[in-house]
Order: C-alpha cells, then structure tokens, then sequence
C-alpha cells in the first residue's frame, strides 16, 4: 500500500505485524469476513502496535485522554474466510498536534496475499471532560508514536 496518509518528506515508518485467526462469528452465512470486522481487525493491529511501543490504550485511558477514530478509509481485494489466520500490518502514518493516523494491511498469513488495505485517523480528546473536547497529544504518547 502507497502512504495516503503521509506528507511528502516524511520518513516511512516500520510495520508491526499481529496475527489472529478468523472467528466464526465475523463471518457472515457464506463463511466470508463481515465487511465492517475488517475495521476490528485494524483495531486489534493498532492496539497490538500501540502495546508494543509502550502506550497501551488502557495506559492512555488511564491519564484522562482518549483516541477518538475520525476517519477510517478501507479498500476490499479479496475476501477473507471463517478459520483463516490473517497478518495485521499496521504503522504509525502521520502524527499532528492533536491527531495521528495509522496504515493497515490485511494479509492471508499463509500466502501473503493483500486482502484488504486501509487507513484511521484518531483524534486526541480529554476523557474527563464532559464534551470529551480535542486535545493536543500527550508529550509521552507522541514520544512514543515517533519512535518507529
């Protein structure tokens, strides 16, 4: 997948890799992947990613903000089946003031063929608040979100 989501000049970043096998209940009566659980599936990949840099969701939650999806862009190339096991490709994409973006690419974990691409966008909100208004990102979690 080209790098929708990155400004010219910025460096490409690596890809973190997540496997997981497809459930029963994701699929519809065909046995095909549900078209929104491919939304799920770049979840898990960006929690897994997040986990592994050093800034778990339930960290994030826990200092009073959150990461709100704004965006989610996904392109279908071929379908996904009950009991396959998938490889969840996710990267950091571009990271702003009060928003970053991940890429997402959705493999069969035997053959590596491209199933699905895709792209979110999360915006930084406080927690606490009422309105749960925008925020700029933590120094920390930015910290980490640039480090790969």
């Amino acid at each position: 997948m080209d790098t929708p989501t990155k400004d010219a000049g910025e460096p490409a970043r690596a890809w973190h890799e997540h496997t997981l096998r497809v459930r029963y209940g994701e699929t519809d009566q065909m046995g095909v992947v549900y078209h929104a659980n491919y939304l799920v599936f770049m979840e898990e990949g960006r929690t897994r990613l997040m986990e592994s840099l050093g800034a778990s969701y339930a960290e994030v939650e826990a200092s009073g903000y959150g990461l709100a999806v704004r965006r989610a862009d996904l392109r279908y190339r071929a379908p996904a089946v009950y009991d396959q096991q998938l490889l969840i490709r996710t990267r950091v994409g571009r990271i702003r003031g009060a928003s970053v973006s991940f890429d997402y690419q959705i493999h069969d974990a035997a053959t590596d063929a491209l199933l699905a691409e895709g792209s979110t966008e999360l915006a930084c909100i406080h927690m606490k608040s009422p309105k749960r208004e925008p925020c700029l990102l933590p120094a920390a979690l930015r910290a980490c979100l640039a480090q790969v």
